[in-house]
């Protein structure tokens, strides 16, 4: 059965897509705690981060840290903070969170309520 990020990589589901390559998807999360919250996928689907072969974790850590310094460029924050949960979804992903302090890196924070046309010009300031 498909994920929904795989979903949203098949265009079965909208998403504010900022980056993507033959083997990866990175789209910014509609419940972020920061402007600029950003998960970013493999196309292929497997259930948790560290079960994907070594070179695949390699290449997907390689495509995150491009988006992340992306992120620094635009994004007002002192830096990108990186979380893996993997608990809601089966399908591995990476948050990038733009931070300014540790806290801002806590998942029970409230999360920010965006406005479609708010995602847009996020999303057009990312995207590469």
């Amino acid at each position: 059965m498909s994920t929904i990020f795989s979903k949203i990589i098949g265009g079965e589901i909208p998403s504010f897509k900022v980056a993507e390559d033959e083997r990866h998807y990175a789209f910014l999360d509609i419940n972020p705690l920061a402007e600029g919250h950003t998960l970013v996928v493999p196309k292929r689907e497997v259930d948790y981060l560290f079960d994907l072969p070594e070179e695949e974790l390699k290449e997907l850590m390689a495509f995150a840290r491009r988006v992340a310094i992306r992120l620094r460029e635009v994004m007002p924050c002192r830096r990108i903070g990186m979380a893996v949960i993997g608990l809601d979804v089966p399908h591995a992903h990476i948050h990038l969170v733009p931070i300014n302090e540790g806290g801002d890196l806590d998942f029970s924070r409230p999360k920010l309520k965006l406005t479609p046309e708010e995602f847009q010009a996020i999303q057009e300031k990312i995207q590469f």
